[in-house]
């Protein structure tokens, strides 16, 4: 995915964005007009004429007073409705080309920064219409506006007027592009660096507890934090500086006013009411052309900040990772007989250098109880997500007679599913934690599989299906989390099932206990569910029908 295609899908379409930007245009109009109307009637009331010439500047005061702060009330609700929308768009956008790659084509991202990615990056990516496109397409329409509108009155104040918006605009964007462009460019990168600190820090927190590091973690998290800081107070600067310069500018762009125009009082049709109002323009003007240097400044925040997003997505999907190409089957995978084949298959994660496995040849029929060993690095794990098509191979997979590469990726994983080595749990309820594996499920039947996989007695001492489990899982035990992934694996009810090492992170006491409960637990009642058992610890043999060892 690329930069400019991120910042195309947050900026909302023409129809959606223009209420908002013509709302905003009136708004700082009336704020311009405001400015003069006050000047010419309270001027013009100082030479104390007959009340009816001054109904109508009393009428525009209030018309424009009303009109900016309706109009920019309107124009929030508006812009930010259509920033929203189109982020939300944006948001779902990404996450459907992220679904192709998960889980092993994002495994080179850390998690921390991947969250700040899709959520913080994302989030400033509303910024491209709010505070950069929207502001600068109003700041040049009311800067022309308005010297067109002073030239009228006075030609050598419209081109005074003229010349220092032209040099606000180029001295105030080099000063802030100088002070403030690195910083500006390096936050999002800074708050991705953050994030994965503290993230790594609060999850990790136990372990570092229990060794006596939170010293080192929290000073890596301090270092993170003075580097995203100083960039922020740097950005800040540039800022500031800019908006004094501004300033300064209005000022001198009001006493260029007064210089040509106090000579020009001698001129008939010229007189002080028309004075006040070219004097005090440009300071309403400058108010809104202040806001030109600072949609620079924001645009190289987005842009930063578009570049991660895309950089998480990329153009094309790794040769590693399967997809649906054009020639998949819309059939749906119905094992018969043989189960899944495989033969001379091989592969490779995404950027490694070699296949993590190699000429593996193995067959899984219904009711086989398989145990796959091996040292660490052996492939086991590359295995399981082979079988559930994480990961592209080479050689031969049939399932139920059909090569797979022809058959839709969830249809695969409808019939082979996976409990991983640490299965994920969400911070909700037990009942919530199975819902997600067959949201039709009643209450009864949550119980049922709770009570097949040994944990039926520990729900009801927690109070029942609506006990939480914790941030990951962390009110809950190894063996507890293994079965309640068990617990949903069998919800789903796949024909195959691969359990990738269940007591890797159990007590070595209650290791053999927990594999005999969740082979007895994952056995279906006709007997013609397949388990594949990826295990470092030795099965006993009354258990499995057959082995496989890698490496």
């Amino acid at each position: 995915m690329r930069t400019t295609e991120v910042l195309r899908l947050a900026q909302p379409r023409a129809r959606r964005f223009a209420p908002g930007a013509l709302l905003g245009l009136l708004s700082a109009l009336c704020a311009v007009g405001l400015i003069a109307t006050s000047a010419y009637l309270i001027t013009r009331a100082a030479e104390m004429p007959p009340i009816l010439y001054l109904n109508m500047a009393i009428v525009g005061v209030r018309a424009f007073a009303l009109g900016r702060a309706g109009f920019r009330y309107a124009e929030r609700l508006a812009s930010h409705d259509a920033a929203f929308r189109t982020l939300a768009t944006l948001r779902v956008g990404i996450y459907e080309r992220l679904v192709p790659l998960a889980p092993d084509g994002l495994s080179g991202t850390r998690r921390g920064d991947l969250l700040t990615r899709l959520t913080a990056d994302v989030d400033e990516l509303q910024n491209l219409p709010l505070r950069v496109v929207q502001p600068l397409l109003i700041s040049g329409a009311v800067a022309a506006t308005s010297v067109v509108t002073v030239w009228i009155l006075l030609p050598a104040a419209g081109i005074a007027l003229l010349v220092a918006l032209v040099l606000a605009a180029l001295v105030g964007t080099v000063v802030n592009s100088v002070i403030a462009a690195r910083s500006e460019r390096s936050i999002a990168p800074l708050r991705g660096a953050f994030a994965d600190e503290v993230l790594d820090t609060v999850v990790n927190l136990d372990v570092l507890t229990a060794f006596d590091a939170t010293g080192s973690r929290l000073a890596a998290v301090e270092t993170a934090d003075r580097r995203l800081t100083r960039a922020v107070l740097s950005s800040a600067a540039g800022s500031g500086v800019a908006t004094g310069i501004l300033s300064l500018l209005a000022g001198a762009a009001s006493v260029a006013a007064l210089l040509v125009g106090i000579p020009a009082l001698a001129t008939p049709g010229f007189d002080g009411p028309v004075l006040a109002i070219i004097a005090l323009v440009p300071i309403a003007v400058f108010e809104v052309v202040s806001s030109v240097p600072l949609a620079l400044a924001a645009l190289r925040q987005v842009r930063s900040s578009a570049e991660r997003v895309a950089s998480v997505v990329p153009d094309a999907v790794p040769t590693e990772i399967p997809v649906d190409g054009p020639g998949v089957s819309s059939r749906t995978a119905e094992p018969t007989g043989t189960v899944i084949e495989l033969r001379g298959v091989s592969a490779t994660w995404p950027q490694a250098a070699a296949p993590a496995i190699r000429g593996v040849d193995l067959t899984i029929s219904p009711g086989d109880r398989i145990l796959v060993t091996g040292a660490s690095g052996s492939g086991k794990t590359t295995l399981a997500h082979v079988l559930v098509r994480f990961l592209e191979f080479e050689g031969s997979y049939s399932l139920g007679g059909v090569d797979v590469r022809s058959l839709p990726l969830a249809d695969v994983r409808r019939v082979v599913g996976l409990s991983e080595q640490i299965p994920y749990l969400f911070d909700e309820s037990i009942r919530q934690n199975l819902l997600f594996a067959r949201d039709d499920a009643s209450d009864a039947e949550l119980l049922g599989v709770l009570e097949r996989v040994g944990l039926s007695g520990w729900v009801e001492g927690r109070g029942g299906l609506d006990a939480r489990v914790g941030e990951r899982g962390s009110l809950v035990s190894g063996g507890q989390a293994q079965r309640i992934a068990l617990a949903r694996a069998l919800l789903a009810d796949f024909p195959v099932l691969v359990l990738d090492e269940p007591t890797a992170n159990v007590d070595a006491d209650r290791a053999d206990a927990l594999l005999v409960d969740l082979l007895a637990a994952s056995t279906d009642p006709d007997g013609r569910r397949a388990v594949v058992i990826i295990s470092h610890l030795p099965v006993p043999d009354d258990l499995i029908t057959s082995r496989l060892r890698l490496g």
